[in-house]
């Protein structure tokens, strides 16, 4: 039940495959040291362990609870936020202007991952506090950042994303909460659910990032606009003590994540919430993006995390539980299960996908800091280019695939993995949001054939594409033979990614036919996104073991060897799919699923 954060792969991950050194000189980010960031990896590390990852179990049991209108967290909550404040955790990425540390993203979420393994429910908390200060940073007035960002980005005061209505769902086009000019301010009428740490008792204040319509807007998306709604407003003395027009009607009653705060909010029932609009009239569906692209990146690195948890509880067991004769010695006496060749088959699925998924999610957070301070223009725009096609991979791929390692990592428990007190069920019920929340999988994957590939042509793809050529090209001229043919493999999938990419294209005049295959084309993109890590990983490796024999190198080979042996494959089955049942797909007819 314990955690321990994966501190040198982290560092492997960050320093020699998303570059922290070519980030270290970039502007701004001249204190941001390899060694800097294994004291915070190290430290961060230790509070994990020691505050955050007790109260994942307890925190699961006790669960959250409603009491006359307030969100009440699990015992040790408070105190355990209280030190994650103190302790500056919540500043890291943010601009030092307002308490920021001002550190790179690289940094941010590398420490990121262990907060979401160590405690999933816990760091949903500043996860939805990043979006609102993201938000507010880039479309804020001057007066906005200088009210909200220096609380917000120190975590005293708290944020959510409230976009959801029952009778819309995703269909943010079809809200209807409503905000009437008043002065300065709106107010704002209607009904929000699923809102994460939308009321609690863990920050002073809650600031609400709230889509809503103002009167006479556009109908759908075009006419939905953004406000800051605070739970609390300044009194005549200044001091945040006033009670905004807010009512926490309901706390859902989840298949997981029992210890975070899932709130239905009401607004005006008492005549109107006050709220504040940001970025402009009818431009909320823009601002959002900036809120749920943060977010979406932030759920791919969680659904890992947990993953991470999961494996190395599996791990445990395995190494603990004795049961059976190994297969080569059947008269021997009986051996913990980790001798037997598929337990280590699923436990090697986990590692390989953690890694994989890992380096993918830390190189995108250098893309994150390059395209924000490259001193050329061409480089910040190929670095946003790789983080808009690879923000709906990572929280698409992740996710799923951190689903199936919860899944397996239970299954290495065997029916003790399916009793609570194990504790091995909790993750799988805590991962099974992850690919569904801040946007569905299906989402992902309409966002990354629709806007990623259709809209321009396939020019982000090739850009991609391109660069994932150019390291699989410096993989083949390895002295490594392992490496050398793992570049072959690489190679032949992502001419395959890329066939299938200018197919999708050629019928794009079909709306139906991408629709249809998107979700197998994202898992495909995962695939191989991940084996072009593992493959830049086993590359690494092999230099590293010419000059000094190191058993983190070499098993580094050894996973990288699985994945491609066991995982890549799968691109290949992903493109079959694509071609042969995306027709079937889009014109089979609704009544084909009536009972008869």
């Amino acid at each position: 039940m314990s955690y321990t954060a994966p501190i040198r792969d982290l560092m492997f991950a960050a320093t020699e495959l998303a570059d922290l050194p070519g980030v270290n000189r970039l502007p701004g980010f001249e204190d941001a040291t390899p060694e800097l960031l294994r004291t915070i990896l190290e430290e961060a590390g230790k509070f994990a362990s020691d505050e955050l990852a007790p109260l994942n179990r307890s925190g699961d049991k006790q669960g959250v609870r409603l009491e006359d209108g307030r969100a009440i967290t699990a015992d040790g909550w408070k105190a355990a936020y209280k030190k994650f404040v103190d302790g500056g955790w919540n500043s890291l990425p943010f601009d030092p202007l307002f308490g920021g540390q001002g550190l790179p993203w690289l940094a941010a979420t590398a420490v990121a991952e262990i907060w979401h393994a160590a405690n999933m429910s816990f760091s949903l908390c500043p996860l939805l506090t990043q979006g609102a200060v993201g938000a507010i940073q880039t479309h804020g007035s001057d007066e906005q950042k200088s009210t909200y960002l220096p609380k917000l980005v120190s975590g005293e005061w708290s944020g959510t994303m409230n976009l959801t209505e029952s009778q819309a769902g995703s269909d943010l086009g079809a809200l209807t909460t409503r905000a009437v000019p008043q002065d300065d301010h709106y107010l704002l009428n209607g009904q929000k659910i699923f809102i994460t740490y939308g009321d609690h008792d863990l920050a002073e204040n809650i600031i609400h990032m709230v889509l809503a319509r103002i009167s006479d807007a556009p109908e759908g998306v075009k006419g939905i606009s953004l406000f800051i709604v605070p739970k609390f407003l300044p009194d005549e003395k200044g001091n945040w003590t006033k009670r905004n027009d807010i009512e926490t009607i309901a706390l859902e009653s989840k298949l997981g994540i029992h210890a975070s705060p899932t709130a239905t909010l009401a607004y005006g029932g008492k005549g109107g919430a006050v709220g504040y609009l940001i970025g402009g009239e009818n431009r909320g569906l823009h601002c959002m993006f900036t809120m749920m692209n943060l977010a979406r990146q932030a759920v791919g690195v969680e659904g890992n995390g947990v993953a991470e948890r999961a494996y190395q509880q599996a791990v445990a067991y395995a190494n603990e539980r004795v049961q059976g004769q190994a297969v080569d010695a059947p008269d021997g006496g009986r051996v913990p299960i980790i001798h037997h060749p598929d337990v280590k088959r699923l436990l090697l699925q986990q590692k390989c996908r953690i890694e994989a998924l890992r380096s993918l999610s830390l190189w995108i957070a250098a893309c994150m800091d390059n395209s924000a301070r490259h001193i050329e223009g061409k480089a910040r725009a190929r670095a946003q280019a790789m983080v808009e096609v690879m923000t709906p991979v990572l929280k698409g791929y992740a996710t799923e695939a951190g689903l199936e390692n919860v899944s397996h990592a239970l299954q290495v428990h065997g029916g003790m993995g399916y009793i609570e007190e194990t504790g091995a069920a909790q993750h799988f019920r805590d991962q099974r949001i992850t690919p569904i929340y801040e946007g569905t999988t299906g989402i992902q994957a309409m966002d990354l054939v629709g806007r990623k590939l259709i809209r321009d042509g396939g020019a982000m793809h090739a850009q991609v594409i391109s660069r994932m050529r150019e390291d699989c090209a410096a993989a083949a001229k390895s002295e490594s033979k392992e490496v050398a043919a793992m570049a072959k493999s690489l190679e032949e999938a992502i001419a395959l990614l890329d066939a299938v990419a200018q197919e999708i294209l050629s019928s794009s005049e079909d709306p139906r036919l991408a629709a249809a295959v998107c979700e197998p084309y994202l898992r495909m993109w995962g695939v191989v996104a991940c084996g072009w890590q593992m493959a830049r990983a086993a590359g690494v490796s092999a230099e590293k073991l010419a000059q000094k024999d190191d058993a983190f190198y070499r098993n580094k080979i050894r996973t990288a060897q699985f994945y491609f042996g066991a995982e890549l494959p799968k691109a290949a089955s992903f493109a079959a799919s694509i071609r042969e049942s995306g027709r079937v797909i889009a014109e089979t007819a609704p009544e084909l699923f009536q009972t008869e």
